[in-house]
């Protein structure tokens, strides 16, 4: 039985998981992430993403192994590993990286604006609208934040178009040499992949929101395939295009390489690249959002719209009174890598709890 009391006309189809996961892991890390592993891993960097994305498929198996011995969502499952008071403190941390999540890709994507497009609109302008809007979709329901996640993802892959056109200018020589690394450098391009690999973990919120939900395990796994062979082609495109030089220098390799696409009807090929990443970024600035007020919902007993306005509140002001690259980096270095290390610990031991919970009661 399901224990987060999720009704049955809210629930969405196990396929649509494929698309939660996906559109949650491609954002804002997409952008700039190579920068960071080419310092890590150079031309090894494929290696460093391979083994991040089997980090996050064995993850994503632990995950559903957890819900497949307790029925029911995040807090559900630390109340019966911890107890009630500190299974709920494990719940409100949860509560709160979700958030700081969501804002960080928010005031990251406003950053983006603000460097490739309107650097003098205040960031406190973009933030109300993107609010406004995650605001929307939220209260709209989660049926509602599915069918958004779909619809980017199909209406996104167009840009594609992109990383193959550099191609072009490829040389190939810069992909060499191979296994020039150490073991040490290939886990911190790990780490520097996270941001890029972070979104998985909503399933432990949404759960409860798929219909059939064991079925939807294969999908989820899909989610995380799909976003792997995504990065691994930006990065490869990126490293050939590139030098490793140039690569370690460059802020936003993604947009900087789409700056030399160029048509008769469109002199910044950039520019479309920017705005329609905002498309791209929605859920993943609805999707931890969600989660985050949906675990103050279940934790609290409040209406979901409460903390929702808190959440948006806060947001803003730190726009307005915080915001600049140092914040950012700030807020990165809180998800990145803390709280990938914190994942792959804790998540192990909650399905070691559980189960040893579930093997005592057979005594």
């Amino acid at each position: 039985m399901n224990q987060a009391g999720v009704n049955e006309k809210y629930k969405v189809s196990p396929f649509y998981v494929l698309f939660l996961v996906h559109s949650m892991q491609t954002g804002l890390g997409v952008l700039n992430f190579q920068r960071d592993l080419a310092k890590a891993t150079g031309t090894d960097g494929w290696i460093s993403i391979l083994l991040a994305g089997l980090i996050v498929h064995i993850l994503i198996w632990i995950i559903y192994k957890i819900f497949s011995i307790v029925p029911g969502d995040l807090i559900y499952a630390n109340n019966q590993a911890w107890g009630k008071w500190i299974g709920n403190f494990f719940s409100l941390l949860f509560i709160l990286y979700f958030f700081a999540l969501g804002m960080t890709i928010i005031i990251g994507y406003i950053n983006v604006v603000h460097v490739w497009m309107f650097e003098e609109v205040p960031s406190w302008a973009f933030a109300l609208v993107f609010l406004i809007l995650i605001y929307y979709i939220i209260t709209g329901g989660f049926r509602t934040i599915t069918g958004i996640a779909f619809l980017t993802v199909i209406v996104s892959y167009w840009l594609l178009i992109v990383p193959l056109y550099g191609f072009k200018y490829a040389d190939f020589t810069d992909t060499l040499p191979i296994f020039d690394h150490t073991l040490l450098e290939i886990m911190q391009g790990t780490r520097s992949t996270s941001l890029s690999m972070l979104g998985f973990e909503m399933i432990l919120m949404f759960y409860p929101f798929i219909k059939n939900a064991k079925k939807s395990q294969k999908y989820a796994h899909g989610g995380a395939l799909a976003t792997t062979f995504l990065i691994l082609l930006i990065y490869f495109v990126s490293t050939v295009f590139y030098s490793q030089e140039q690569l370690v220098l460059t802020l936003w390799p993604t947009l900087s390489l789409t700056s030399v696409i160029e048509f008769p009807f469109i002199q910044r090929f950039e520019y479309l690249t920017v705005s329609w990443w905002a498309i791209v970024i929605i859920p993943n600035m609805v999707i931890p959002l969600w989660a985050a007020s949906r675990g103050v919902k279940r934790l609290f007993n409040v209406q979901q719209k409460y903390p929702l306005w808190v959440m948006s509140i806060i947001i803003l002001l730190v726009n307005i009174f915080f915001f600049d690259v140092d914040s950012l980096f700030l807020l990165n270095k809180m998800i990145n890598p803390y709280c990938v290390f914190f994942l792959v610990l804790y998540l192990p031991l909650l399905l070691i709890l559980i189960s040893i919970k579930k093997w005592r009661k057979r005594l």
